[in-house]
């Protein structure tokens, strides 16, 4: 049976960490899926590349398996190169499921940001956005900007999930520095970094293994 309600989990994911998990735990918990795709980008529009090779961030997201299954790991901005913008994605997974709706979680920064997005309109009529907003005083302003995207004739929906604080900035200069990384990711994430010797102070990431 072909699935109905797809997520759609994109990001960096330099590496994966508990801020993620939360985040697409809370969407899960709202839409219910059928399907979660995992979507580890190419060249973020609004980052430099980074030094990280695609074969460990994506070998980083097995993480996320442990939130749901059926889940899958897709390579469609890795493969197609160069900066890596949502709408390409959403078309490409429009026509790949047709009739399936995709749900696109993000935090609050980025829901704050989505006007600026790339064919953001187009975005807006082609998938529906979960929102993981703290329900603290940013709250407010978050639920009010919803409603201009909704007027624009979006769907917003809110993720209810706690908002776990990490950043994928922080874990990398902590790994830079031999500190253990704690609760901040996932223990195989933790494990992963270690044996693979990522984000060493002085050093690239290996590269990835040819086949």
């Amino acid at each position: 049976m072909e699935p109905k309600r797809i997520i759609l989990f994109g990001g960096t994911f330099d590496p994966p960490h508990q801020g993620h998990m939360t985040l697409l735990a809370g969407a899960i918990e709202t839409v219910k899926p059928d399907l979660v795709i995992i979507e580890p980008s190419g060249t973020p529009p609004h980052k430099r590349g980074g030094k990280t090779p695609a074969c460990h961030r994506l070998a980083m997201c097995e993480c996320f398996r442990s939130l749901f299954s059926p889940m899958l790991l897709d390579e469609t901005e890795i493969g197609r190169g160069g900066k890596s913008y949502t709408i390409d994605t959403i078309r490409t997974m429009n026509s790949r499921y047709p009739g399936a709706q995709i749900y696109f979680p993000m935090g609050s920064d980025m829901l704050l940001w989505f006007s600026n997005w790339v064919a953001y309109q187009e975005l807006l009529q082609r998938m529906t956005i979960v929102a993981h907003v703290r329900e603290d005083e940013d709250a407010a302003p978050m639920r009010a900007y919803a409603e201009t995207l909704r007027a624009e004739g979006g769907t917003v929906l809110f993720a209810s999930a706690p908002v776990f604080p990490a950043s994928s900035t922080q874990i990398r200069e902590m790994a830079a520095r031999g500190e253990p990384l704690g609760a901040l990711v996932p223990p195989t994430v933790a494990e992963y970094i270690k044996i693979n010797h990522l984000y060493e102070r002085g050093g690239d990431s290996p590269d990835c293994p040819t086949s």
